[in-house]
């Protein structure tokens, strides 16, 4: 069974990387799946309810995000690939007390999850108002149990990947729609002029847009959970069985390198990819939205984000932005509960109430949360019915977990990395920029609050 479970490392599962750019291609996907799931909480709704909050003043805070916290994901990558271990095993042996068996920073995890559990509902609102705009005969109710149920079903069946594959699809139709919509705004009143980009270069944080401009820190780019998610699409597409276990020869060393570069080059691409659409979505936001004073918010959400593309395109372009809404946070949906499926039972799991790396055990709790998630998503949304709010809650708390993600990513770095592994003066002085921008942020923030 080990060569056929990604998560256990053999040497029967022992493969040499592609030693060219165009044979690592082949090999790309975790961060494709990220990016699913990036595009759609973030981006379309907290990156454009803060421009459309405080105009074009925090387009620092959405660049600045998406640059700098790729350094943090390739060093939990290089560790996944290391180590073969999930990011709640690699958090389990952190330095630091324990409440039962687990470290402090699984029960800070599973704490700060009930607020991520609020984000989810938000973006299962969102989904289903989008239907209920689309199919006005059929409420939003109806849609969120048809919307629940069929994200259970596509992680509880395995029919994932190709979901995914498909919706990637129809996500780069929507992004390119998306900057079609960005180069036509050239051409309307809501034009964005050199001194609108002059002004969100300058390292303002106006106080009313602190709370959102964190969230968006947190959404933008990848969170604190996509960090950690990272490592278990790492393992499953393959890298760290491939490289196999380590065992101190030269040629599991040279393995490890080159399945390193593979994943550098997943996340670096995907990276790109989230910054464009994460910019052009600002811009819309910024220019149309802050322009009018329609801030997104309730149920009047959906209505207030397609007028970024009924001003640039016209009328009929109400259609392609439902379209293209419902497909970006549909995916974002099961991507997150396909994440979140692994990521929370694993934690469980290093409490000891069983075993995550039995594969039996695994699948069975993978199965059970894929139920249960949608479930208490549908709940939190019929509860609180305020889908802008609950995303931005979730943007708070994942820049809570940035901080976990801080502490380990330096425990990985100076305690654990394989001194064959090392990497290079030029990746360490990113990766403590990306530390020290995460910190200031959040500190930042807490004085602009009290100020």
């Amino acid at each position: 069974m080990a060569e056929n479970d990604p998560y256990v490392l053999s040497e029967a599962a022992v493969r040499e990387p592609p030693q060219t750019w165009w044979g690592r291609l082949r090999y790309l996907g975790p961060g494709i799946i990220l990016t699913a799931n990036i595009i759609g909480s973030g981006e379309l709704i907290a990156t454009t309810a803060l421009g459309a909050k405080a105009g074009f003043v925090t387009l620092w805070v959405i660049i600045v995000s998406c640059l700098i916290k790729v350094a943090l994901q390739i060093e939990f990558g290089r560790h996944a690939i290391q180590t073969g271990e999930t990011s709640m095993r690699s958090l389990n042996l952190l330095p630091g007390p324990k409440l039962g068996r687990a470290n402090w920073s699984i029960w800070a995890w599973l704490t700060i999850l009930s607020l991520k559990l609020i984000q989810g509902g938000g973006i299962m609102g969102g989904v289903a108002l989008v239907l209920s705009i689309a199919f006005p005969g059929v409420g939003v109710l109806a849609w969120m149990a048809v919307v629940a149920l069929s994200v259970s079903l596509i992680v509880f069946r395995g029919y994932y990947k190709t979901i995914e594959k498909a919706s990637m699809v129809l996500i780069v139709m929507f992004v390119l729609t998306t900057l079609a919509c960005v180069g036509f705004l050239q051409f309307t009143p809501y034009a964005v002029s050199w001194a609108n980009l002059f002004e969100g270069l300058r390292f303002k944080l106006p106080k009313a847009a602190v709370g959102i401009a964190i969230a968006a820190f947190g959404l933008t780019g990848v969170g604190g959970d996509e960090i950690m998610f990272y490592n278990y699409w790492c393992l499953e597409k393959g890298y760290a069985a491939f490289t196999g276990p380590r065992n101190g020869t030269p040629e599991w060393a040279n393995r490890a390198r080159g399945w390193i570069k593979v994943m550098q080059l997943d996340a670096l691409l995907s990276m790109v990819i989230y910054t464009l659409v994460t910019a052009a979505f600002y811009f819309l936001g910024a220019a149309i939205l802050h322009g009018r004073g329609a801030v997104p918010e309730g149920f009047e959400m959906v209505n207030a984000l397609s007028r970024m593309y009924t001003e640039t395109l016209g009328p009929w372009a109400k259609g392609v932005f439902l379209l293209g809404a419902f497909v970006v946070l549909y995916s974002v949906l099961f991507a997150g509960t396909a994440a979140l499926s692994r990521i929370a039972g694993d934690a469980v799991g290093q409490t000891g109430l069983y075993n995550f790396q039995d594969p039996k055990t695994r699948a069975k709790v993978i199965a059970a949360i894929a139920f249960i998630v949608p479930t208490v998503y549908t709940l939190l949304f019929l509860l609180i019915k305020a889908p802008v709010f609950m995303v931005t809650v979730g943007g708070v708390a994942t820049s809570a977990l940035l901080m976990i993600v801080v502490a380990a990513a330096i425990h990985f770095r100076y305690r654990r990395v394989s001194a064959e592994l090392t990497p290079g003066r030029f990746f360490d002085v990113w990766l403590w920029i990306s530390i020290l921008a995460i910190a200031s942020m959040g500190v930042y923030g807490i004085i602009t609050l009290l100020a």
